[in-house]
């Protein structure tokens, strides 16, 4: 017997030792960095994991530029056919161009990943129907959104990095639409995703605010029991949109937020204002360019409710608080910040 309890007090040891490790690899072990960002004992400070930095650099580098193309000679649109967008460019300025966008997109598959070779000029591929109005699409997002993106601006490769699908975007969610008891409907509520860093939180937060224009907000404007309409549900949809956020841009939530006052919009960092402003930029870019193209798309190419993927903020940030570090490709590019009015 004595035997037998020794056995199971060494096993026992063993365990509470393996779940020590698990608990502790789950956190960032020390020393951490810390920057404040307000007002001593505000608590508004950023922190940041040294170790990471060097990860997030490699991540967001800058592809090369490849030199300019003179502006002299015939227009593309007098060259080609079927040159809808960029026709005003010259053929040598075109020609980079589309270069460049094959580099950020399909380096694998090259021109023929949009383009029938045996006719360039057709549009029997959708993607290169998907590809005319994306550049309309970042056209319009500098033109437009300085308030979100200022004079850095986006390109092709702010999102795609390489890739045909950015690997950050979102499909509207088949959640169940009820529960297995009394609570009703989940709203995708514990259900971990990734979309809202594995919290029970509602596991879809962008189909209200990123397609729809839902308040986003915790607190009501007046009291009960007239004014007062923020419900529980709504106020969770807006904690999950704020810490997909943070994790996106890879900050706390005092990076915008006064931590005096969460709601309020006095004394805020000058980020919340970008913030808001990036909120309706994404908005704009799924309702005017993305879901209109979903006929065009075919079935493998749509999530299980038939949507496509679409953006939100990790798909430009992708971890860092200034996507690619703040470096601007569009001076290199210029004419993706043109042609939208």
């Amino acid at each position: 017997m004595l035997q037998s309890s020794t056995h199971w007090l060494a096993r026992g040891a063993k365990l509470a030792a393996l779940a020590s490790l698990v608990t502790l690899a789950a956190c960032e072990r020390p020393p951490m960095q810390s920057e404040q960002s307000g007002f001593r004992g505000t608590g508004m400070v950023q922190v940041v994991n040294p170790r990471t930095l060097e990860d997030k650099v490699a991540l967001n580098a800058v592809p090369m530029a490849t030199p300019q193309a003179p502006a002299e000679g015939p227009k593309a649109s007098q060259i080609y056919q079927n040159v809808q967008v960029l026709g005003d460019l010259s053929v040598g300025q075109f020609t980079r161009l589309m270069v460049a966008i094959t580099s950020w997109i399909a380096p694998q598959e090259g021109c023929n990943y949009c383009h029938n070779p045996a006719n360039l000029a057709e549009d029997s591929k959708y993607t290169k129907v998907v590809s005319r109005r994306m550049i309309e699409m970042t056209q319009n997002i500098n033109a437009n959104w300085k308030t979100h993106v200022a004079d850095t601006g986006v390109t092709c490769y702010t999102c795609h990095r390489g890739q045909a699908v950015p690997s950050q975007v979102w499909f509207k969610t088949d959640h169940e639409p009820k529960g297995a008891n009394f609570i009703g409907d989940k709203a995708g509520q514990n259900s971990p995703a990734a979309s809202v860093t594995l919290a029970s939180l509602p596991n879809d937060p962008f189909t209200p605010f990123l397609l729809g224009d839902h308040a986003i907000r915790v607190n009501g404007t007046t009291a009960l029991p007239t004014g007062n309409r923020s419900s529980i549900k709504q106020t969770e949809w807006t904690y999950g949109l704020m810490v997909h956020m943070s994790a996106s841009l890879g900050v706390n939530c005092t990076y915008c937020h006064n931590t005096r006052a969460f709601s309020s919009w006095e004394d805020v960092a000058p980020q919340r204002v970008k913030a808001w402003h990036g909120i309706r930029m994404a908005r704009d870019v799924n309702n005017q360019y993305i879901t209109p193209l979903t006929e065009v798309f075919p079935a493998n190419r749509k999530g299980v409710l038939g949507d496509l993927a679409k953006v939100n903020c990790a798909t430009c940030h992708q971890g860092v608080n200034k996507p690619l570090l703040g470096a601007s490709m569009l001076k290199d590019y210029p004419s993706l910040a043109s042609g939208a009015k």
